[in-house]
């Protein structure tokens, strides 16, 4: 952890470090609320983007029972994978059964993918879905896997280098890479690197050195969480549970 709080002592990221999952989701859903409330006061709506796994299971239960004006307030994925809306490996049935429940069912979901769908026209649909909500999005929360990928960008994707490309002009890409076993979508960091706010959220160890690892010097393509840790570190901030 040492080598952790040494590499952001001289950087903007927000590092908040809690002693267990269940007090990180508390205090990681009333940040989120509260940010998300502020959104709709000051611009009428709210766009959320959440990411899928296993990290959010207990912040999604936490975040749906914040009692904020949730009808007002638009959630979507930062990644999906290319997967029946019922299918246990699909993002949108997590964030249905766990985080639109109680007050944030009255939320607006914007799934990111329809695998009934041709590739080609999956990818167009969710192009114009992510086009049509209001930009720039107001916190992306995401999560990073013990390679280093966030969102879906991977190492060794297909599409890597254009995704954590800030200029590249696609909002959603698809992906294909060695280590994810379904085809998906992602959004780009074109989206992702201009929201107004972001959150990191990691657990354990493995993770930890993850993180670690990506704050010292080494190509983003190797560890692309490295993408978001350099591109946006005023707009970070890091929820970390031992």
């Amino acid at each position: 952890m040492s080598g952790i709080a040494a590499s952001l002592a001289s950087a903007p990221i927000v590092w908040r470090e809690f002693p267990t999952g269940g007090s990180l989701a508390e205090a990681f859903a009333q940040w989120t609320a509260d940010l998300l409330q502020e959104a709709v006061a000051a611009r009428g709506e709210a766009t959320l983007v959440v990411s899928g796994g296993k990290t959010p299971k207990l912040y999604f239960p936490a975040l749906s029972r914040k009692e904020i004006d949730w009808s007002r307030v638009n959630v979507t994925l930062a990644d999906e994978r290319r997967v029946p809306d019922d299918d246990p490996r699909s993002n949108a049935k997590l964030v249905r059964e766990t985080l639109l429940q109680s007050f944030a069912a009255a939320a607006r979901f914007v799934p990111l993918a329809n695998s009934r769908l041709s590739p080609d026209k999956e990818l167009a649909a969710a192009r114009a879905r992510i086009a049509n909500l209001p930009a720039p999005f107001d916190l992306v929360v995401l999560g990073m896997g013990d390679n280093g990928h966030t969102a879906s960008w991977f190492p060794e994707g297909d599409h890597l280098a254009a995704a954590m490309n800030p200029g590249e002009r696609a909002l959603v890409l698809p992906m294909t890479a060695p280590d994810a076993p379904e085809p998906r979508l992602t959004l780009t960091a074109r989206v992702i690197l201009r929201a107004r706010a972001l959150a990191l959220h990691i657990e354990g160890e493995t993770k930890r050195a993850v993180l670690a690892k990506a704050l010292i010097d080494g190509p983003d393509e190797d560890l692309p969480i490295r993408t978001v840790l350099r591109g946006a570190p005023e707009r970070l901030t890091i929820f970390d549970a031992r």
